[in-house]
């Protein structure tokens, strides 16, 4: 009797101290694990990284990194660590947070109205792993300008902006051979038809909506600049365009922060193959990115007779148009007289 009290004592005990360890290490995998304030943090773990690394990188978010370790040894992660993005919440588990560390999440890459390829991979470089050098040298890799018929001059016009699902660890080229999908899917069969009806290229188009992107942000009066441009071309005319004129003169002085509001008469004739006062066509490549308004109004351009036009006095921000010279005199005359008036000299 006594020998079965012991043997029941001791089961008692065993039971107790199996239902502590078991509560101590639900406690361990399944309590709070956190220690920043903000509701959720994002953490990086680059490309190549190791389980050590990983832990030095988490280590400022997690609190008790022992108890991450366990829960992450059990789940195998040491030997299956991923590189990527990934998202932290405010109160998460060690076992929430070896879970998250699987979860790669996906990053909103956005870009739009940059001026120069070198602009454009510095954007790109700020939101995902590749450096902005990286991913120029892709963007301008020569192998891929000629399968693909862009030159550095006018890679630019491959880049249709908007805003991409991408992981953060995207290589570069992987990062380059989706921009090449989404520039083919954009330039579907309709939109290049579009542009062929004008005489113009995909790329042509976009060079060409490059400059009605500049020439005025009024989204309305787009086409009409559109038709005047084409009209240009369609008689040989230069295009006479003042943004081509800024962006040479950028271009000249490698200085592109600098804000030019006013051209004169040096810089219509200074010589570059961006300046469309002495060459006529169009500039070698884009003076900047074109929004989907600037290539939507090259493709669907305002059927019209105007060969000028010059800024508006009266409507700010807008044009006044004419189709002689003797018209589009007095217009400049206006314009020029105003902003003499405003002492506006560069």
């Amino acid at each position: 009797m006594k020998q079965k009290k012991i043997i029941s004592l001791v089961a008692v005990a065993l039971i107790s101290i199996l239902i502590v360890c078991g509560a101590v290490l639900m406690y361990k995998v399944f309590s709070g694990n956190t220690k920043f304030k903000e509701k959720e943090v994002y953490v990086y773990v680059p490309t190549g990284s190791d389980y050590e690394q990983v832990k030095k990188i988490i280590a400022p978010y997690v609190e008790n990194l022992d108890r991450f370790e366990l829960v992450a040894n059990k789940a195998s992660y040491p030997e299956n660590v991923k590189p990527g993005r990934f998202l932290l919440k405010n109160g998460m588990s060690s076992y929430d947070l070896v879970r998250a560390m699987r979860k790669n999440d996906p990053v909103s890459l956005a870009f739009n109205n940059q001026e120069r390829i070198e602009n454009l991979a510095g954007r790109v470089g700020s939101q995902i792993e590749p450096d902005s050098l990286e991913l120029l040298n892709t963007f301008r890799d020569s192998i891929f300008l000629k399968e693909n018929g862009f030159t550095e001059e006018n890679v630019l016009a491959m880049f249709i902006p908007n805003t991409y699902e991408v992981y953060w660890n995207t290589p570069a080229v992987k990062f380059r051979d989706k921009m090449i999908k989404e520039y083919n899917k954009f330039w579907n069969k309709e939109r290049t038809a579009k542009a062929e009806a004008q005489g113009l290229t995909p790329v042509q188009a976009t060079i060409l909506a490059s400059i009605v992107h500049k020439e005025s942000v009024k989204k309305d009066e787009r086409p009409r600049i559109a038709g005047v441009y084409l009209n240009r071309l369609k008689l040989g005319m230069p295009l006479q365009a003042d943004p081509t004129v800024i962006f040479a003169m950028k271009k000249k002085s490698n200085d592109f922060n600098q804000v030019i509001k006013r051209v004169f008469y040096n810089d219509l004739i200074m010589k570059s193959p961006y300046n469309t006062y002495v060459n006529v066509g169009l500039p070698p490549g884009p003076i900047a990115m074109p929004d989907i308004t600037a290539l939507e109004a090259v493709l669907n351009p305002e059927k019209n007779n105007y060969i000028y036009f010059c800024a508006s006095v009266d409507r700010f921000g807008y044009h006044e148009f004419a189709a002689t010279l003797a018209e589009h005199n007095v217009n400049a005359k206006k314009y020029s007289d105003w902003i003499n008036g405003q002492g506006v000299q560069r």
